[in-house]
């Protein structure tokens, strides 16, 4: 039997005798038990049991870091799609409003409340050993407001106020509001998007909800409803004498989210022995979990309602038992090229594979792989789009599934529907960008400070003017009108600049002196852009049907930017005149992959890509990502660096010269006059400011005839200015990677209590924490500081002065999760990859420069998780 989907696999598990005998008992109210599930085989036996099942149905999973991949796998399975019911890595202090987790759970709780609620919840235990707010105080925290109806404007707005929101100039984030004249936006805890309420008087006139980042309508509305119980819901003991003690008590007002489902609700518990344990460390690691329910008190819920119990051993029990005959796949450790051969190896002669792909075209290009590598597999390989976090083999059936991430060794990044939006600045293009007290550059006028706006009356009407105070409290009043005249001041150096005096000639002065310096810092580059516009260019033939292949196989969803550069760089390839394309976008905003793309496209046109970089580190995470990129095409590259022996450098030089390297990823070592390509293409230079004059001379002669593309997260200013200029190319990423969250920095001295609290979130949620430090002769000592703070964690070291045995093994534990803690000095000058973690501290940090502080910061903050970076400065230094 061919299988088409992933789903088919469902109703064959469910004609297993074993498993409709669970079935049968959970819906005469007992409780089953289905082991033997291994992988993501997990998610297909929920699956079925989602399927006998009457009404909603309660995934709990004994970890935080389970739930996401868990979701994902049920996704090919389910219509509707599960959702996700969060839970806190850490207990939060104060309830905000503004908190996502928050937010989230009170998402969760209107839509079981509402027409169609979820059919099935994915949770961690955690997220159920926080009570969630009772029906009577989400009745009381919740205001519907209509269109056409009376606002008593003060009352509404001081009921927010109580209820934790904060009134700002601008809205950017959830629990914020903000009034201009009739004008009222607020951003409410469980909304996707804010809303705009417009008044005239006090009457309600229209309702809209509108894109934060955009500030375009994105739907109009007869009625909103905004829901907060942040400060009304606090979870306070029952009595004094009820305190922690080992025995959280429950709060005074508050219900667990399994009160909340429906009555005919059955509950899937994914490895129990596991949920116990993982709860109470979860629980022991909270400072103070008073309030909290207890891992017995939540489980004796969910076992109210019909239970199974899935387990990855098989065990005795009295309940009905479905015995699931599931073996975990074994890893394919060989060569990429060769991974289908080896897949067919592993596969019995009377077994199908089924292969989940992460889109079609990936599907498509598998099938043609399939039939050019290992043409007798083809007819018993069946694939599909679909989610597979861990291949698995169904004995009994005689299916072997598995991923095409899995398959290449590819990382997987899960997504969610729910639009995420840049936090970060942005451009300013309204009055509503400036906050009062702002510093502020007016075109004619020079250096001044926002104060605020100031209704005035003009040419028979009213209309609302910035106020802006110079020198000598001069003030000069800016209709809105004409806010192109005005721009948000930014200083390279810390000082605070003096005001200008309105009147005189030093703004003037200045102007004329930076144009003037502008000018020739410019020249050369001027002169060297002509040259190469004198000097004709070799043309990129259009996409090849490999370059599409390559593309659909990108396991991430380009944002729209990434696009646009991608393809503003391809016609820059086409073209038959040198390229200079400055790729300007924060770290972790897609800039390699743009590069990436382009050296392929040079490469399938038969010529050489150099890719010149700063640091041996940036070097060799480089080569792997090109490798692994690359892995399934016949594209050869290589690395120099000091890393190589004098042999192996050699060995590659002579190979770059004859042709036989596509791609060499290099240091300075690039630049030294022994190197020397067949035919060089394309030039891609990651962060250029980090280079020395003496390097930048050497560029010069290789830009004359090659194509170039430059990286930067913060451009020199001249290459800035020639770009703005359109002297040179420039594409600008400012959109984030979908799910990318924000990096949370906070600047701080170092705290004991602080640190254990980071470090237990982390642990808390299965991640990792990665902290580095300068100094190699007391990183001993550092290490057993941090070891005394939190004793439960597994600590790593690794440094530049470890042998290479010592320093592999240190990193192989980090990497395996056999270490919570990796204690590293700023740079590993090794080979091996820097793993990235979800919380990173830097101490003394104040001995950074703020490139090195961007370029470390850029290591967290690439998981689905929100990223912490703490950057602790020296007790002697002041704030």
């Amino acid at each position: 039997m061919s299988i088409q989907v992933l789903a088919e696999l469902v109703d064959r598990l469910r004609r297993v005798d074993s498993f409709a005998a669970v079935a049968r008992a959970m819906q005469a109210g007992q409780s089953g038990t289905i082991d033997g599930a291994w992988g993501s085989s997990c998610a297909l036996a929920t699956a079925a049991v989602v399927k006998a099942a009457p009404g909603q149905v309660l995934i709990v999973l004994p970890r935080i870091s389970d739930v996401d991949d868990f979701a994902a796998d049920l996704l090919p399975f389910l219509v509707p799609p599960p959702v996700v019911f969060p839970a806190w890595e850490s207990l939060p202090k104060d309830r905000s409003v503004a908190d996502p987790i928050y937010g989230a759970r009170l998402r969760m709780l209107q839509e079981l409340e509402g027409p169609t609620p979820p059919k099935v919840i994915v949770a961690s235990l955690a997220a159920l050993l926080h009570p969630v707010p009772s029906r009577k105080t989400l009745t009381a925290g919740t205001r519907t407001i209509r269109v056409g109806e009376t606002l008593a404007t003060e009352e509404f707005l001081g009921w927010l106020v109580e209820r934790g929101f904060e009134r700002t100039p601008t809205i950017e984030r959830a629990g914020e509001f903000s009034i201009h004249g009739g004008i009222i936006d607020i951003f409410a805890p469980e909304a996707i998007d804010p809303v705009r309420i417009e008044l005239f008087g006090d009457e309600v006139d229209s309702i809209r909800t509108f894109d934060v980042e955009t500030q375009r309508k994105v739907d109009t509305l007869a009625e909103t409803t905004i829901t907060a119980v942040g400060r009304a819901f606090q979870p306070v003991p029952q009595s004094d004498d009820e305190g922690w003690a080992g025995k959280p008590v429950l709060p005074d007002d508050g219900e667990c989210l399994v009160d909340r489902l429906s009555a005919n609700c059955w509950v899937v518990l994914s490895e129990l022995a596991d949920l116990v344990e993982e709860g109470r460390h979860y629980l022991q690691r909270l400072d103070e979990p008073a309030g909290l329910y207890r891992v017995e008190t939540v489980l004796a819920r969910t076992t109210q309602h019909p239970s199974v119990t899935l387990s990855a051993l098989m065990g005795a029990s009295a309940e009905t038992t479905c015995h699931l005959q599931v073996e975990s796949l074994e890893r394919l450790a060989g060569p990429k090229s060769e991974v289908l051969k080896e897949l067919a190896g592993i596969v019995g002669r009377d077994e199908q594979v089924v292969i989940a792909c992460h889109n079609e075209g990936e599907r498509q290009r598998l099938r043609e792989l399939f039939e050019q590598s290992v043409p007798e597999l083809v007819p018993r390989v069946s694939l599909c789009v679909g989610s597979v976090t861990r291949g698995y083999r169904l004995v009994a059936e005689q299916v072997v599934v598995i991923s095409d991430n899995e398959l290449f060794d590819r990382v997987e990044i899960r997504r969610t529907a729910a639009r995420k939006r840049r936090l970060e600045s942005r451009a300013i293009d309204s009055f509503l960008d400036l906050k009062e007290g702002d510093l502020i550059v007016h075109i004619s006028h020079g250096i001044g400070r926002f104060r605020g706006m100031q209704v005035l009356d003009r040419e028979g009407g009213q209309e609302e003017h910035l106020v802006l105070e110079f020198r000598d409290g001069v003030k000069i009043f800016v209709p809105a009108s004409l806010i192109n005249l005005v721009q948000k001041y930014v200083g390279a150096t810390k000082s605070s600049p003096t005001l200008s005096k309105v009147g005189g000639t030093a703004w003037a002065s200045s102007k004329k002196k930076v144009a003037a310096a502008v000018a020739d810092m410019a020249s050369d580059m001027l002169r060297l852009q002509a040259q190469r516009e004198m000097i004709p260019g070799i043309a990129c033939p259009p996409d090849t049907r490999m370059q599409q292949e390559f593309e659909a196989a990108f396991p991430y969803t380009e944002t729209d930017d990434q696009v646009r550069a991608i393809e503003d760089a391809k016609i820059d390839l086409e073209k038959p005149r040198p390229m200079d394309r400055l790729i300007c976008g924060d770290v972790g905003f897609g800039k390699t992959e743009i590069a990436i793309r382009a050296a392929f496209k040079v490469v399938d046109a038969g010529r050489q890509v150099a890719i010149l970089v700063p640091t041996t580190v940036l070097a060799e995470q480089h080569y792997r990502t090109f490798c692994n990129r690359f892995a399934e095409f016949p594209i050869s590259v290589e690395v120099l660096s000091r890393f190589r022996t004098k042999a192996e450098q050699k060995e590659i030089l002579l190979k770059m010269e004859a042709g036989a390297v596509d791609i060499v990823i290099g240091t300075h070592r690039l630049v030294q006059p022994d190197v020397r390509f067949k035919d060089l293409g394309l030039l891609v230079i990651d962060e250029e400011q980090r280079f020395g004059v003496a390097h930048k001379e050497m560029l010069k002669r290789l830009r004359l005839a090659v194509d170039v593309m430059t990286l930067s997260a913060t451009p020199i200013p001249r290459t800035l200015h020639l770009s703005l200029l359109g002297i040179r190319d420039i594409s600008n990423l400012t959109t984030p990677p979908q799910d990318r969250m924000a990096i949370e920095t906070r600047i701080v001295r170092w705290d004991d209590q602080l640190i254990k609290q980071a470090v237990m979130r982390e642990l808390n949620r299965g991640g990792q924490v990665y902290f580095v430090h300068t100094r190699v002769m007391d990183i001993e000592s550092l290490a057993d500081r941090i070891q005394s703070i939190v004793p439960e964690a597994r600590i790593a070291i690794v440094h530049g002065q470890m042998g290479e045995h010592e320093l592999e093994q240190n990193m192989y534990a980090f990497v395996k999760a056999k270490a919570d803690i990796l204690i590293a000095t700023t740079i590993i000058e090794s080979g091996l990859d820097i793993p990235t973690a979800n919380t990173m501290f830097v101490n003394e940090a104040d001995k950074y420069g703020l490139a090195d502080l961007h370029q470390l910061r850029g290591r967290v903050g690439r998981h689905k998780n929100r990223a912490y970076c703490y950057l602790i400065l020296d007790d002697k230094k002041s704030l």
